[in-house]
């Protein structure tokens, strides 16, 4: 496509809790807004009660959301700390999001919100991602990575693709950075 760099690969990493979903949440605003279609999966916190009990998980194209891992998830699955993960959701929205977003001619841009302990339980969610990076499509491809994992996927990652890690003197730049390499 006229205008967009071709095959972005870019990285975002750093503490737990010091932003990356929303600096992530910031840029897919903010893209929408300039008129491009962005696609991929954003995880989010359930909060009950003032305290964290779950993440969500969604289909960034088509907004269909639902529960990524909970701690009353009511049905076998792995553990992640005190949570279970939920690979029906996981797989049909998470890695079908990724999947979807690739074998269409929009979104020009992919986004996957996180890459961590619980989305890498999930055996489609690892083969969409590294579907991802294969691709030889020119679709900019953006993910947020556990800053911990030594999981072979993120050190793959880590290896390959440009890692901007979230501090908190440069967090509130950090969408405009992204956009800029986005944008023509």
């Amino acid at each position: 496509m006229e205008g967009i760099a071709v095959n972005l690969r870019l990285g975002i990493t750093g503490k737990p809790r010091i932003g990356k979903s929303t600096i992530i949440k910031e840029v897919i605003r903010r893209l929408k807004a300039e008129g491009m279609a962005v696609g991929g999966m954003l995880t989010s916190d359930i909060h009950e009660g003032g305290r964290r009990v779950g993440f969500s998980i969604e289909d960034i194209s088509t907004g269909e959301k639902g529960i990524l891992a909970h701690v009353q998830l009511h049905q076998s699955g792995p553990k992640v700390g005190q949570y279970t993960v939920n690979l029906t959701d996981l797989d049909a929205i998470g890695a079908h999001s990724i999947n979807n977003a690739l074998t269409r001619s929009e979104p020009r841009i992919i986004i996957i919100d996180e890459i961590g302990p619980m989305e890498l339980k999930s055996r489609r969610f690892i083969e969409a991602v590294e579907k991802a990076m294969n691709s030889d499509s020119d679709k900019h491809l953006i993910v947020s990575v556990h800053q911990r994992s030594a999981h072979e996927l993120v050190r793959h990652i880590r290896s390959t693709f440009e890692i901007l890690e979230v501090v908190e003197e440069s967090r509130d730049e950090l969408a405009t950075v992204i956009i800029d390499r986005c944008l023509p």
